[in-house]
């Protein structure tokens, strides 16, 4: 039987070496997450058709990486779009890190990070000490004059920690083969099983109104039960539904965001999201019966994230002659390529419905129907530190 939810994300970075609104205080994990949504939100705006899938966490991760290696203007414009504290977020972080792969929820989300490095290259002690104590990242050198096999490797690594479902992140021309230094990695791996299961009998063929104005036939999954729904609206007045699915363990949710009015365009709400949205839709919500219908779908994406990044105002750190990444190596350094991949599988799977919704299934009354069948967004919290793992816009499950 397929596992219920599945995703897996890579982040890349290569670096090549030079010849010559919240009242409270966002946490460290809804600072990260709010530059990853806004790369997010410029790419859905150039994809507005197509289904795009994403992790804001991963980009923050790969950034908090390279962190410790920035100096002057390079390190400033990162603290800047990552709104850390310029003294020491590290502490912050490997705490983040500690919750997010708890043993509590250790089935659900495995982060594994690695820096891969040329044969020789001299790190400094420190920068490779200080991601090792806040991300257990692992260091591995590989010999770059061999694009095909040190890609090959790197490869290797991403897919044995992606559980398989992310089998390719880098292709060999991808590396300069004499100026590749560094490749740095992060992988997201979520497994969920839903708090209330979908039961696979009740998925029917229903159609689903794709975001290219086409009518599709698609599997929808439908269950009867107690939902966290709330009406929430757009400064511009635009009103969209929220449907909180919570997992096994009230760790982490799926949040489904859909524009109310059918003729919407899911656009017109992705601007508005960040986690200070996210927050306030918890006041918004109340528990009550619904039918819900949601398809079932898979999708991946790859996203180069140099130009989003860049349109944030980290431009230093890709170019050869502003990047300064002195504290990470003595030789003049720049980041080449940043890329993610992410892949979700969303189904019925998941734990036996608990004997409270199995009273609810009972009940005669016909609450109303809540049928998920248009273009829609989905956020993936963890809801300790508001984290946002995964997001994605679904325009044709």
């Amino acid at each position: 039987m397929e596992h219920l939810f599945l995703f897996g994300l890579c982040a890349l970075v290569a670096l090549y070496g030079d010849k010559g609104v919240l009242s409270q205080a966002p946490s460290y994990g809804e600072r990260g997450s709010d530059l990853g949504i806004q790369v997010f939100q410029q790419v859905a705006q150039s994809k507005p058709q197509e289904n795009v899938v994403f992790s804001p966490h991963g980009v923050a991760s790969i950034l908090g990486m390279l962190l410790p290696g920035a100096h002057g203007e390079t390190r400033k414009q990162m603290l800047n779009a990552l709104r850390y504290k310029k003294n020491g977020p590290y502490k912050m972080l490997k705490k983040l890190h500690k919750t997010l792969t708890a043993k509590s929820n250790q089935d659900t989300v495995m982060i594994a990070n690695g820096m891969f490095s040329q044969k020789g290259f001299p790190m400094e002690e420190m920068f490779v000490a200080t991601n090792k104590a806040n991300f257990q990242c692992e260091s591995r050198s590989l010999n770059f004059s061999n694009p095909d096999a040190a890609a090959d490797e790197i490869n290797e690594w991403v897919n044995n920690k992606t559980k398989g479902h992310i089998p390719s992140l880098i292709k060999a021309d991808m590396l300069d083969a004499a100026l590749t230094r560094l490749v740095t990695v992060n992988s997201i791996y979520f497994k969920g099983s839903w708090k209330s299961r979908f039961q696979p009998e009740n998925t029917k063929m229903r159609p689903f109104n794709g975001g290219d104005g086409k009518v599709y036939k698609v599997p929808m999954m439908s269950q009867l039960s107690v939902f966290n729904i709330g009406m929430a609206t757009t400064p511009q007045g635009l009103k969209y539904k929220v449907i909180e699915l919570p997992y096994q363990g009230d760790t982490i949710s799926m949040l489904i965001v859909l524009p109310s009015e059918e003729d919407m365009p899911l656009s017109r709400v992705i601007p508005h999201i960040s986690t200070a949205t996210v927050q306030s839709w918890t006041k918004l919500m109340h528990m009550r019966k619904v039918r819900l219908l949601i398809p079932k779908f898979t999708v991946d994406a790859e996203v180069d994230l140099k130009a989003p990044l860049s349109a944030l105002g980290l431009t230093d750190m890709f170019s050869q002659d502003k990047a300064d990444f002195r504290h990470l190596c003595a030789e003049p350094v720049h980041v080449s390529k940043a890329l993610q991949k992410a892949k979700t599988i969303v189904n019925e799977d998941g734990t036996k419905a608990a004997a409270a919704t199995t009273a609810i299934l009972l009940a005669r009354s016909s609450p109303p129907w809540v049928t998920v069948d248009r273009p829609f967004l989905f956020l993936i919290r963890h809801n300790q530190t508001g984290t946002i793992i995964f997001m994605g816009q679904i325009n044709r499950p």
